[in-house]
């Protein structure tokens, strides 16, 4: 049987599980699991003491159970194995992960998957702001791996990512692909203002319809049949993101290069009008 914590009541202040992952308790006990102390607030707390641990760890997978609204930092730094969450989650889950996958079955706060080297986020639910994004004071975001969000996310999405994949399944607010250095960000829902603002390179495919125009740093450069945009649409189905059909019937782009003010090699893709 696999482990499971399950939360005994909603936490305030939140607790921090940022190194609680399968793959770091998969050689511990239940009963060393259940010592381990955790930052909450001020002060240390016993894991026993917020989670009734049941199940064993040696398998590689994990499952989370309860309103973790005020549990930061789930999955944070984990480097390999599943783990399930059951239950809306707080800030920064997945933040630094370098490999295994995430489920959460909820709504995420902000900085999902902040900085994160690899492994994947399946979001089943909203995000909050700057998924994928670079934190105050660091030069980079995410730089590898693959968050996707089945429902809206909000402002900032990918902030200073250099490599990876991020898909919103629904809307995002202001700012997506802010800084992008390098990476994919793909939003089939309504998009915020100035996407793209600072973008370097990367690209940046707004299935649905932009709440305003581009940047004036962007400019239109052709219309175009992206074979790679099939075969990302293509790879998400394959890892049951939720896409509607009329996506795959989006066959030519309109390819706008910008933000010129810092070289123009970056690219938004806009479904090409009639």
């Amino acid at each position: 049987m696999p482990l499971s914590l399950e939360l005994l009541e909603a936490t305030h202040p939140p607790v921090d599980l940022a190194g609680i992952t399968p793959d770091v308790l998969r050689q511990r006990t239940r009963t060393e699991i259940e010592k381990l102390q955790l930052p909450h607030g001020a002060q240390r707390t016993a894991l026993a003491e917020l989670f009734r641990v049941s199940g064993d760890a040696s398998d590689g997978v994990m499952h989370l159970d309860g309103d973790l609204r005020g549990a930061d930092a789930i999955g944070g730094r984990m480097a390999g194995g599943t783990m399930y969450v059951h239950g809306s989650a707080g800030m920064h889950i997945g933040a630094e992960m370098t490999g295994g996958e995430i489920h959460l079955e909820g709504n995420a706060g902000d900085w999902v998957g902040a900085e994160m080297r690899g492994g994947r986020i399946h979001i089943h639910g909203d995000a909050g702001d700057f998924a994928g994004a670079a934190r105050p004071g660091s030069r980079m975001g995410m730089t590898g791996g693959e968050i996707l969000v089945e429902g809206n996310a909000g402002d900032a999405v990918g902030t200073a990512m250099r490599r990876g994949l991020i898909a919103v399944a629904g809307a995002a607010g202001d700012l997506a692909g802010c800084r992008l250095l390098a990476g994919t960000i793909l939003v089939f829902g309504r998009c915020g203002a100035r996407p793209g603002l600072g973008m370097r390179r990367g690209a940046l495919g707004l299935f649905g319809t932009p709440a305003t125009s581009l940047p004036p740093t962007f400019r239109y450069a052709c219309r175009l049949r992206s074979v790679v945009a099939t075969m990302l649409l293509t790879h998400l189905q394959t890892l049951r993101f939720r896409l509607d059909p009329a996506d795959f019937a989006v066959s030519r782009f309109d390819w706008y290069s910008g933000d010129f003010l810092l070289g123009g090699r970056g690219e938004i893709l806009l479904p090409a009008g009639d």
